[in-house]
Parts: structure tokens; sequence; C-alpha cells
């Protein structure tokens, strides 16, 4: 694990103590969503026509500070539902990605399409926060979690009736893994000790993955910027591609998801 993702987990233990002592499952199963029919996600990767699209709402980083200044959640989440975006990716990290949880619990209120909650989750009890604010699938990373807690929260998060993207940064990350329990499966393409991106990254290895577990839904994520980018992506190991950086650096988000779209249209 890099110091910064040291760093992350150490500030999100401390807000989990918080999140336990101020909130019982109870006012979490009071949430006007815990109850709605989850909407499937897996099922939209799984088609022939088409890379499918997890669009982000992100508007800081560690690595790049501020990304977009006139940042506004809703405007945003706005654009990509009208684009039928296949699923929508909410930070809601507040100290280093400038995100919250509110940003999440807004946008399910005003929109149908699948949500992604996008955090550094290493407790149950932030699935169920998840679930209470509108989310339909939570972001799971290999490199912060040991195998139990991997399968733990996975668990937690299914008893609930959502999905659960498992991303890794290499494969290394793989030998802690079920394939059969966790199948939606993101691959990063940032290399975590240097940062450096590279598209290939996800490429080679979710044909490694494929090859060995057919039925899991490969997702690359990092790096995608250009129709080159995606092309190199559509090569059939990959059913889909996260992307955030791209559209919230864009000057006109619409115009850059609609182009995104037709990159990922399969020519063959």
């Amino acid at each position: 694990m890099t110091n910064i993702l040291r760093e992350i987990v150490e500030v999100k233990k401390e807000e989990v103590a918080i999140l336990k002592r101020d909130n019982s499952l109870s006012q979490f199963r009071d949430s006007k969503f815990w109850s709605l029919n989850s909407k499937n996600i897996e099922s939209a990767f799984k088609r022939d026509k088409s890379l499918a699209i997890i669009s982000e709402i992100k508007k800081a980083s560690p690595s790049k500070g501020i990304i977009r200044e006139d940042f506004d959640h809703l405007n945003i989440a706005e654009i990509y539902s009208n684009n039928d975006v296949d699923a929508i990716s909410v930070l809601t990290d507040k100290n280093f990605f400038k995100g919250d949880i509110s940003f999440l619990y807004q946008i399910a209120e005003r929109f149908d399409t699948p949500l992604l909650r996008k955090d550094f989750i290493i407790s149950e009890y932030q699935v169920y926060e998840a679930k209470a604010n509108g989310a339909n699938i939570i972001l799971l990373i290999s490199e912060i979690l040991s195998q139990n807690q991997i399968q733990e929260i996975t668990h937690a998060a299914y008893e609930n009736n959502m999905e659960v993207l498992l991303e890794l940064h290499s494969y290394d990350q793989a030998a802690k893994i079920d394939f059969s329990f966790n199948r939606i499966i993101g691959i990063n393409n940032r290399d975590l000790r240097n940062f450096s991106v590279d598209v290939t990254r996800s490429v080679k290895i979710g044909e490694s993955l494929k090859n060995d577990n057919p039925e899991i839904v490969i997702i690359g994520e990092s790096g995608f910027s250009d129709k080159e980018s995606v092309k190199i992506a559509n090569n059939g190991f990959i059913d889909g591609l996260l992307v955030g950086e791209h559209f919230m650096r864009a000057k006109n988000i619409d115009d850059s998801v609609k182009h995104f779209k037709e990159w990922c249209l399969n020519e063959n």
C-alpha cells in the first residue's frame, strides 16, 4: 500500500468511527431509498454493440488538485443522465476529493441513472450509508482490503441488493479475489507507485482475467481521453470504461460525452 493510500485509510477509520457513533442501522433503513428495487448494472455491461460508460462526478483529486472550478454536481449528473450513460460514479470523499455523501443523495432524488458510490470503503457501515443515500453499486479497492474484508463487505452489499465494482491496480491482487463471487472487476491503469497511467494495463490484465474467468465483467479505469485510447480498450476483453477527469476537464461536458459514446461503439 502506498503512503497516500495509508493516509487515506487512517482518515477513513476515523470517519467510520464517527459514522457508527452518530448513526444506527435502523436510521439508515428509514431512508426512502432503502426499500427501492436495485437497478441491475451488471447486465448493462454485457452487450456487444458498444463499451458501457460509467461517467464520474469528481471535483478534485490528491494528485491533481481542483479538476473542475465551475463544479455543479446536479448539473453534471443531468448531462450524464440525458446522454443515457450506463451509470454515474459519485465521489463522496471529502478530505481528498472534495466530494460529499449529500451529492449522492441529491442526485438519487432527481435522476434514474444507476449510481456508484466511489469512496474508500473499509466497513460494512459505509455500505449501509451508501444504500441509504441512493447508491446502487459501491466501489471496493482491493489494495486497501484483505481477502476477508472483500468478502464480508461484498456480502453486505449483496444482502442489501447492491452490486460491487471491485478495483485492482495490478495482477498480483487477483490472488485474493473469488471471481465467482465478485463478478464486476475494475482495472485501474494508474500505477500507484508513481501515479503514471498506461491504458494497456487494463487490456493486458483484463485479457488474463477473462481467459480464466470468462463470465466476469471488466471495467477499464483511468486514462481514457481520446479515440485511440478507447480503441485500445475495445478489444473484446473490456466491457466498459469508467471516465472521470476527461469529462471534468471538458469545456462542454455534453459534447464530450456524445463524442465519447461514438468512440465506444464496436466497429466490428
